[in-house]
């Protein structure tokens, strides 16, 4: 007999994790979630001493629906014996690594989630997916029905065209960091490509590292400016629900328009670490020294090759239209990352509508579009930025579309959400 689900979850991130868990204790819904890792991991290259969740810890899986929930940021201090510590360390943004940790222990103690799955194919048969699944480990081969599919298979990396020739030990993205960085250990300029948060925080690294390495270290932007993220209270209303069912509304056309032009929202650099950088760009400079550092804004890197003494980098300055060189012995791409169309779809691929730009058409319940015949609902989780706005990737945001998938299923029975979440009027009428 083939197990049948009511959900089943590809893929264990953040937010497929968090509809794990807000699923748990829904009786009428049966799912599994599978990932093809051996455990929960969230951006390991990335988890930095001293890098903090740019989003309050209330963005966890759970709490924006449901504080009361027992896999809840808060439970899992209670569990660890951490509640008094957190209490006194008065901290609404807490370490990147305590999040990895929560979210690991979330992974563990859920029934439904099971790693060292592999999803191979996602196909329609007549009135049910037939979910195919490989086990890592032995390489053993089944198949489950499910009524629905979730897809959380996250983003990949984006590596700009002029570096995908010279990928490898001493270039790298940023996402594997901390796994390449000892590899410049002998350098003697490394460069980073890209000025996000993630940018920020290993330019930061890379600049605490310079007193032993001696490194010269070089931070080069396309952005106008090494800017800070829009983070007024006023400003992240941006991130609520109102706004996503507004942005949703616009014409396709005036979307496309309006994500590139919001980069403040969602990719430039909390002001504490600005903050930091600075801090330790004024003490390098104490007594007339100047810290071995370039920062350039305005810099599109236009070629990269490999040379006799590390990778020469061609590189414009946009706004004087300019072209210069540089010499380096390692770059960090910093360059951030993409959704991604998965192959375990292409069973799939005539039966799902995509936009003429070949991306996912998804209504308000995060549902694709798919043929009449299809009478399940493929959902996706952060592939839905071109049509719900900002907030896609945003882990404040997780919750309420897990809650929101999980009322799709059960005729709005699963969870109460709000009608109003912001003080803004976005638009008018409607």
């Amino acid at each position: 007999m083939m197990d049948e689900y009511d959900l089943v979850g590809v893929g264990i991130g953040p937010f497929n994790l968090g509809l794990a868990a807000l699923a748990d204790p829904l009786d009428d819904v049966r799912a599994v979630f599978v990932d093809a890792r051996p455990a929960f991991s969230w951006h390991p290259g990335m988890l930095l001493d001293g890098a903090r969740l740019q989003v309050p810890f209330l963005a966890d899986l759970v709490s924006l629906v449901d504080p009361t929930s027992r896999w809840s940021f808060l439970a899992y201090l209670r569990e660890h014996d951490r509640l008094f510590p957190f209490y006194f360390a008065e901290r609404f943004h807490i370490p990147r690594r305590e999040y990895d940790d929560y979210c690991r222990w979330v992974a563990e103690s859920l029934p439904s989630c099971r790693f060292g799955t592999r999803v191979e194919a996602v196909r329609w048969d007549a009135d049910r997916f037939l979910v195919e699944l490989r086990d890592t480990a032995t390489g053993a081969a089944r198949t489950v029905a499910a009524r629905h599919v979730v897809l959380g298979v996250g983003t990949e990396p984006v590596v700009p065209p002029p570096f995908a020739a010279v990928l490898g030990t001493e270039v790298f993205h940023s996402g594997q960091y901390l796994h390449h960085v000892p590899a410049l250990a002998g350098a003697r300029d490394v460069t980073v490509v890209g000025s996000g948060q993630s940018g920020a925080e290993v330019f930061l690294d890379l600049l605490r590292r310079a007193d032993d390495t001696g490194w010269h270290v070089r931070w080069l932007t396309r952005s106008p400016a090494f800017a800070p993220m829009e983070y007024s209270k006023l400003g992240l209303e941006h991130f609520t629900p109102d706004y996503t069912r507004y942005f949703r509304h616009l014409p396709q056309p005036v979307r496309d328009r309006l994500l590139p032009a919001q980069w403040q929202l969602y990719k430039a650099i909390s002001a504490d670490t600005i903050a930091e950088i600075h801090d330790v760009l004024y003490e390098r400079s104490i007594g007339g020294r100047r810290p071995e550092v370039t920062m350039m804004p305005n810099v599109a890197v236009t070629y990269a090759a490999a040379a006799t003494d590390g990778y020469a980098l061609t590189c414009r300055q946009t706004q004087q239209d300019r072209e210069f060189q540089v010499r380096t012995d390692g770059v960090v791409l910093a360059t951030g990352y993409a959704a991604r169309r998965p192959a375990l779809l292409e069973p799939l691929a005539d039966l799902i509508d995509f936009d003429e730009q070949g991306r996912y058409r998804v209504d308000a319940d995060y549902r694709l579009s798919v043929d009449p015949r299809v009478t399940g609902s493929v959902f996706v989780q952060n592939a839905e930025a071109h049509s719900h706005g900002v907030g896609a990737p945003d882990l404040g945001l997780g919750a309420w579309r897990s809650a929101t998938i999980l009322n799709a299923l059960t005729g709005g029975k699963a969870y109460r959400l709000p009608e109003r979440t912001a003080f803004t009027s976005f638009g008018v009428g409607g």
